[in-house]
């Protein structure tokens, strides 16, 4: 039995972490779960799961939360209260499910527990990629992907025997603009942009899928978890979704992992892993299947991606700042204040401006952070 501790069990991925979960009751329970604003959802939670501890990370929400429960859960309020609890002797695994650059903090401290690591939260290696992994080297805190791309990574090097690689081909669904002219993605609103033909994420990352920055984030954090230069990762566009990932090594053989998809196959391997556990999932069926299509990315069309390569190209701290930016400009998109290319423009824009750190220490990256923020808030322009 494994017990869990969720970072952002109200997100797309904590729900289905817990959905797992209740396939399996007798190979893990619940030993914390954390939101942020989400109180109602953590509250049903909370009761249907019967986990003794509870964080709500807004402290607005903690009266609120505390009154619903019984006193057989605690609850707590704050990210410093969810840092103690992921460190607690009882967590086996800690699944890192917060969106944005509030996961880095939790995530870190889990990782000096030594605590194995269920990695869902790409902002984390994306802003602090060099310390994140040294500090898990120096705990011995396993960090297993939870993206499908990087699950299916993983998997193909697991069969790889140690044999170098020479690509890793990191498959896009392309989001829902992929086939549109630029002129038209210009004026792209939100609710098209939060249509993604394919998965079912939260707004954030789903906004991320349709500029291709989150495809961007997803090499940075390519580079970190394989130890691969960026040069050896190639983003190639496969609207179906069905092959997750390949890698090619020096030979030219090329192993691929394919299924429908599904987050909970990543998810439960990180949970499970080594193990393999049956899910209530869609089966792949190769009859169905009509068409394999692959294509280049267009960074014209995207230029959020061409600045995720430049972000890692240079290092330091531009990749940290390149993420508060696009946060900050992502929120503005989606409360209709800016236009879908003023992303972009924002983003480039803090990159070039923010002061450079090559070997950044985590201060550094929180202070890179706070000031990419203040930047990114006063380049945004107005609609």
């Amino acid at each position: 039995m494994k017990q869990i501790a969720i970072l952002g069990s109200t997100g797309s991925i904590g729900t289905q972490t817990l959905d797992v979960v209740r396939q399996h009751p007798d190979r893990f329970s619940v030993f914390m779960l954390s939101a942020n604003n989400s109180a109602e959802l953590l509250i049903q939670q909370a009761l249907l799961f019967k986990v003794p501890h509870v964080v709500i990370c807004n402290p607005d929400k903690y009266k609120q939360v505390r009154a619903a429960l019984p006193e057989s859960i605690q609850v707590h309020s704050g990210i410093p209260a969810a840092c103690d609890l992921v460190q607690a002797p009882e967590v086996d695994v800690v699944v890192a499910a917060m969106v944005g650059f509030s996961g880095l903090r939790p995530t870190l401290a889990a990782v000096r527990a030594g605590k194995t690591i269920a990695l869902a939260n790409k902002e984390t290696l994306v802003a602090a990629g060099s310390l994140v992994m040294g500090e898990a080297a120096l705990h011995q805190a396993p960090i297993y992907p939870v993206d499908s791309e990087h699950s299916a990574i993983f998997q193909c090097l697991e069969g790889a025997h140690g044999n170098a690689v020479h690509l890793i081909h990191l498959t896009a669904s392309g989001g829902p603009f992929r086939t549109w002219p630029r002129e038209q993605i210009a004026s792209a609103r939100k609710d098209q942009a939060l249509k993604h033909p394919n998965w079912d994420m939260g707004a954030k990352i789903t906004i991320d899928s349709a500029t291709m920055m989150n495809k961007g984030f997803e090499v940075i954090e390519a580079k970190w978890l394989f130890k691969v230069d960026a040069a050896r990762i190639h983003v190639v566009v496969h609207p179906e979704s069905v092959i997750h990932s390949m890698v090619e090594f020096e030979d030219g053989a090329v192993m691929a992992q394919l299924g429908c998809p599904d987050m909970r196959l990543p998810i439960s391997l990180a949970l499970a892993y080594p193990e393999r556990l049956s899910l209530n999932s869609k089966r792949l069926s190769f009859s169905e299947l009509r068409d394999l299509t692959f294509f280049e990315p267009d960074r014209e069309k995207f230029p959020c991606l061409q600045l995720a390569f430049d972000a890692i190209g240079r290092g330091g701290n531009v990749p940290c700042a390149m993420n508060a930016a696009n946060e900050v400009a992502v929120a503005a998109y989606l409360k209709d204040r800016i236009a879908f290319y003023d992303i972009s423009s924002t983003v480039a824009s803090v990159m070039e401006a923010i002061p450079y750190v090559a070997a950044p220490s985590l201060d550094d990256v929180f202070s890179t952070h706070e000031a990419a923020t203040r930047l990114a808030q006063r380049f945004l322009p107005k609609l």
